[in-house]
Parts: C-alpha cells; structure tokens; sequence
C-alpha cells in the first residue's frame, strides 16, 4: 500500500481545491482581508455525519462556538437543536426563529435572572453541578422545570480538560441528586463533557458505564425514572495533525450507549466538530522585518481577532501561502505566477504576528513557509470553532467580517 503524503499536504490539497471551487482570489479582490469565509453547507455536512454514525442520538449545537446566523440557520434547517448558556445565545435564536422550548441551558452557574428570562422564553432544562444552584429554581412553577446533573470525568488526554471548572465528581452526584429532590426540583438526568478534542472513544466509555450505573442506583433507590442523558462535545477535528475519524470514535461509543434503558433520551452537545470546518480565514502581510530571530511577517489579523484561539486554547490551525493553493496576487502576470510556482518549493522558517501594537500578538514562530512579500495572502482552514466567537475589538482593530457562502445550486 503507497504511504499516504504527510497531514499537511493532504489539507493543501484539498484547500486547494476548495480554494479554486469558490474562486477565492476573485472574492478577497472584492472583499479585501482579512476575511472569514463561511460555508454553511459545511455545517450541513458535519451534522449529517453525526446523525450517521451516531443514529438515535439527539444533537443540540454549542452555539457558543459560532453563533453565527447563517451557521444558526443552517443548524434549524438540518432540523437538529441547540444548547446555550447564556441570555444573548438565547436572544440570538429567537431572532432566527429557532423554538427555544427544544434549547438545553447547560450553564452549570447561573444568576436567578438567567434562569427567569431563559423560563419565559420556553427552556425547561438546565444544569446544576452544585447546591448553591438549587435555590435559584424556588420561584418557578413547581414540576415544570427539570435539570440534569453535570458530572465530572477528569480526561488528561483532551485539549481542554473541562472537569476542572464543572462538574460534580460521580462519588458525589447522590448527595446533590437528594438535595434536587428534597427541594422538589425534578432531575431529569445527567451530563458530562470527556474533554476538547479527545481523541479516543475510552473516556466516553467510562463515562457512559459510570454514569448508567450511577442512574440505575438512584432509580433503585428513590423510586424515579431518568429521561435524559447528555453525551456533551468533544469530537475533534484535525488541526495541526490528524484526528481520528468521527466513524472511528462512533465505533467505540455505540456499543457503550447499547446498555441506555429505552426511556433514556440520549444526546449529544458537537460545537467545534459542527463549526471548525465551516470557516476559512484569508489574510495578508502588511510588514517585514529581518530581526535577530529571522523573518518576520505582520499580518492584518492576529492573536486578538481571527486568531485568538490560539492562546485560549492551544489549538494552532495551518497556514498556507495563498500561492502554494494556486491562488495568485493582485497584479500578478504571466511571468510573476511562473516564478512563484518554483519559489513555492521551498520553505524558510519565519514568524508570523499579528497587527497589534504590543508583544503577545505573535500568531506562529518557526513555520515552514514559501518566501513571502508585503501583498501575500496566507489562508488558514478549520477556522470557524472559537475564533470569530472569541475576537476582541483590542487596539481599535474591527472585527474581521464574514463572508458568507451561497448555497450550490443544484442543493
């Protein structure tokens, strides 16, 4: 069997391809940079692939990580549902049309106004992790509302190890589930988060057995039946380096979830995994500068804006020159196109900053790329999970604008 090329080739291919399909040289031409590039059919896709490999299993969106309309849109038409986790997140889905009866508020912390206006607009389930929260409920309508207990599974091995911050440890979570019930809140269930981007379906696995037989002790003993249990998030997708295939996690998750009891609702929370692959970020350099380190190349995007998942979350998207995926420069003729094809053999080491002017806005440091010049675009996909979302307005820089894809036509 021929050795597959190595991960980054393979993405540059396919950007490449992409790149051609939606012609993106012609839309930073009208558009300018930096530029997000939405494509809600990506969102179709990733969805479906749920759907498909995990068959059953109800899907609530992390609106958090996009909470663009186009990507909201694109998850109602899908038919699939949303969790939130604050009051704007709901405003946001009204304002599309979404149902916010069908929402999860899964904010484990909460003010009495959260839970008030998130009641009004129709949500009935949320999520506590502590006895602090259960007082909170007094006001509303006895038996009408229901919350799922979060749990805590500790998973070294994911990105961002959520068990940290929430969650109540398992050994724990019957002593919170009696005080639920001695103050006449109904537990409908519980719900965990294994980790971002884990990349193994073990965690899942321990976490559905523990939580199953956590569910089958209090049923036992308090005479009660759960409805729901809530898988959360965590699917990853392929960065810097390959990730193990959603099918190839499902593979190991299906057999867990065959032990759920037929009156227990199973869903699932997918932000990054739905929202990553919709976006693609085109920048370009503004400056350079040979400094004691090397190369250096200002973008007009950085660790503040488009990029500002890398210092929250360690994750580090590709970048590619914008000539290594056949899209040329503004003013390029026949013989500059010809030279830069051969100059995109090769690579050199340099530092990639961003716009701001302060220290921390340095976006990569010894990256391989083709020699670059004031002009050059760069192009970063799997650009949509926690980076438009997570942005700030630092230094007076505006945030990047959106452009967002047509449907095909033939859809």
């Amino acid at each position: 069997m021929p050795e597959q090329p190595p991960h980054r080739e393979l993405v540059r291919r396919d950007l490449a391809a992409e790149a051609q399909r939606i012609r993106l040289g012609d839309l930073v031409r009208e558009h300018a940079s930096p530029l997000f590039v939405l494509d809600p059919a990506r969102v179709t896709d990733q969805l479906a692939e749920i759907r498909r490999e995990l068959p059953g299993v109800g899907i609530h969106f992390a609106t958090k990580s996009l909470p663009h309309p186009a990507v909201i849109d694109a998850v109602h038409a899908f038919g699939a549902s949303f969790e939130v986790a604050s009051r704007g997140e709901i405003d946001l889905l009204e304002r599309r049309g979404v149902p916010i009866a069908g929402c999860l508020h899964t904010h484990p912390v909460k003010t009495v106004a959260d839970i008030t206006s998130a009641y009004l607009r129709g949500i009935r389930t949320f999520v506590v992790d502590s006895p602090s929260e259960i007082g909170k409920f007094a006001g509303l309508p006895c038996g009408e509302v229901g919350v799922l207990v979060r749990l805590s599974f500790p998973n070294p091995g994911a990105k961002s190890d959520l068990s940290s911050k929430f969650g109540v440890a398992p050994e724990h979570a019957a002593a919170l589930v009696e005080r639920c019930l001695a103050a006449r809140l109904p537990v409908r269930g519980f719900t965990f988060h294994v980790g971002s981007q884990t990349t193994s379906a073990e965690p899942w696995q321990r976490a559905i057995a523990a939580t199953l037989q956590l569910m089958r002790d209090l049923e036992s003993r308090h005479g009660i039946r759960f409805e729901l249990l809530d898988l959360g998030g965590g699917f990853p997708v392929p960065y810097d380096e390959p990730v193990p295939s959603l099918a190839e996690l499902a593979r190991g998750i299906r057999p867990a979830l065959a032990a759920v009891p037929p009156h227990v609702r199973v869903v699932v929370e997918p932000g990054r995994f739905v929202s990553a692959p919709a976006m693609m970020l085109v920048t370009r350099v503004i400056g350079t500068n040979d400094r004691p380190d090397g190369r250096w190349h200002y973008l007009d995007d950085g660790l503040y804006g488009a990029y500002s998942n890398i210092p929250a979350e360690d994750v580090h998207a590709l970048v590619f020159a914008a000539a290594e995926l056949g899209v040329q420069r503004i003013g390029d003729d026949a013989a500059d196109r010809v030279t830069r094809r051969v100059l995109t053999r090769t690579r050199v080491p340099v530092t990639l900053a961003g716009p701001t002017c302060d220290s921390v806005d340095v976006i990569a440091r010894g990256l391989p790329l083709p020699p670059l010049a004031d002009g050059d675009l760069l192009v970063s996909p799997m650009m949509g999970a926690y980076t438009w979302a997570t942005a700030t307005g630092f230094n007076g820089i505006a945030p990047t604008p959106v452009l967002v894809l047509p449907a095909p036509r033939d859809a």
